[in-house]
């Protein structure tokens, strides 16, 4: 059986958007900060990252809780989140068109993504020609003063999933 490239698990969803219930689920939930988690399908964090303007970057966790707040959900999976901007990378740097600046997509805390297509020397280069400056802390390299940088993802063009993903009593009354 051949592997899935990263295009194809970009357009992979089986069956996502899901809110999950984690009020049986306690330790989680806390650690997290809600009992409605979504899990967003790849092609979500790939509508962001596509449009994340030259010069400016956003977190994954940003957009975790711009997604979480669409979907009326408390919080985003956390594990998922890495794993499919991970693959919109790859799938980008597969592609010969529609490619996204996945680059401008860091880890918290502006911390560069060391599993982004061709490693960390890739995205700090391409990180360097739009004019950032990273900094090296021990092994771990970072945007320096990303935050000043950081786009406001409230003003990116709505992305919904389709609403009937979701049963009428996982609907976030703000889900647009």
């Amino acid at each position: 059986m051949a592997r899935k490239t990263y295009n194809e698990k970009l357009h992979t969803s089986g069956d996502l958007p899901k809110i999950e219930d984690l009020t049986n689920k306690p330790e989680s939930a806390a650690r997290l900060g809600g009992t409605r988690m979504l899990v967003a399908p790849p092609l979500q964090y790939n509508e962001i990252m596509a449009q994340i303007p030259e010069g400016q970057l956003t977190t994954i966790d940003r957009m975790r809780a711009l997604l979480a707040a669409r979907a009326g959900a408390d919080v985003t999976c956390p594990l998922t989140a890495g794993i499919f901007a991970n693959i919109c990378a790859h799938a980008s740097a597969e592609r010969d068109i529609d490619k996204i600046p996945y680059w401008r997509t860091l880890k918290t805390k502006g911390e560069l993504n060391a599993k982004y297509p061709n490693g960390i020397d890739a995205h700090k280069s391409l990180l360097e020609e739009e004019g950032h400056t990273i900094i090296q802390k021990g092994n771990r390299f970072f945007v320096e003063a990303y935050e000043t940088k950081l786009t406001d993802l409230s003003k990116l063009r709505a992305f919904p999933p389709k609403i009937a993903d979701f049963s009428k009593s996982d609907r976030g009354s703000d889900f647009k």
